[in-house]
């Protein structure tokens, strides 16, 4: 079971580096950071991009994989996007992870003021978006006329250092979501059911979404990553509960649990010295080649 830890990006670098270096240098296998431009409760506190603070983290670590938790196409198009892609992958030394899903419906779907798509049209986005990204990531002068993005002759070189390019990983909740991860991509991300009341009824919705990928024989090498922080309780409140929700998630078939780093207060607020007692007693499994 590999382990990964969301940063989220509300401080000074002068504050955030050593939280990237900690996770680095305390075995864990991955690090990750929101793609938002505000974000919930936090949404009037500081917030600092995504790309600088993903291209900042590959310099002052060696071993985790870096990842975008995730890539939302409300702002992004597949062009750009593509070239950060590219510049963060050879930053890491092949380490970037691309986690995308539809975007989120809040402050980030209108804050350039456009409506907020429906549902089905998010994921009709994403799946134009996914098609799109790949094919610059794994070949030159693309052309791409689409209901929503439109590239013309578009020049992607040099291409990623992990080939045939970086994993892209699909945040999805429900059966199309999942056959669009299992067609397109190279794992699924999920955070599990949505306005749950109980921590039973979210490990409920839980097995029955990992049994729909199970019934879908995903190939060898599949990535399949929970985060544990959308249940109820947050995950580090103790180390005892973590391995619980870690054993839990291992026996679905998940290889993959997501957490994030204790903050001060509110939201995820919790001990740094939990995190340290998590690590001390595993070792680290590194990203699949």
């Amino acid at each position: 079971m590999r382990v990964g830890v969301v940063i989220l990006p509300e401080y000074p670098w002068a504050e955030a580096a050593r939280r990237w270096q900690a996770v680095d240098e305390l075995g864990f296998d991955h690090a990750w950071t929101y793609d938002h431009l505000a974000w919930r409760d936090l949404a009037d506190g500081p917030w600092y991009g995504t790309v600088p603070t993903l291209a900042a983290a590959a310099t002052v670590t060696s071993q985790i994989g870096l990842g975008t938790w995730v890539l939302s196409p409300n702002f992004r198009h597949p062009v750009p996007w593509a070239r950060d892609v590219m510049a963060l992958d050879d930053l890491s030394g092949g380490r970037f992870l691309c986690g995308v899903g539809t975007g989120a419906t809040g402050f980030d779907a209108t804050v350039l003021g456009r409506d907020l798509l429906p549902a089905a049209a998010r994921m009709d986005r994403l799946t134009e978006f996914l098609k799109l990204l790949d094919l610059l990531l794994t070949s030159d002068h693309v052309t791409h006329e689409g209901a929503y993005y439109t590239a013309r002759d578009a020049r992607t070189l040099p291409g990623c250092v992990r080939r045939p390019r970086v994993p892209l990983l699909v945040a999805a909740g429900g059966p199309r979501g999942q056959r669009l991860a299992l067609r397109l991509g190279d794992g699924w991300i999920t955070n599990g059911p949505r306005d749950v009341r109980s921590e039973d009824e979210w490990w409920s919705g839980v097995t029955k979404l990992a049994r729909a990928i199970d019934a879908s024989r995903p190939p060898d090498g599949f990535w399949r990553l929970l985060s544990l922080d959308s249940c109820p309780g947050y995950s580090l409140s103790s180390a005892g509960r973590f391995e619980d929700m870690a054993g839990r998630a291992a026996e679905l078939g998940f290889t993959d649990v997501i957490v994030h780093f204790p903050r001060a207060d509110g939201v995820y607020a919790g001990r740094e010295e939990t995190l340290e007692q998590i690590a001390h007693s595993r070792t680290r499994e590194g990203m699949p080649q």
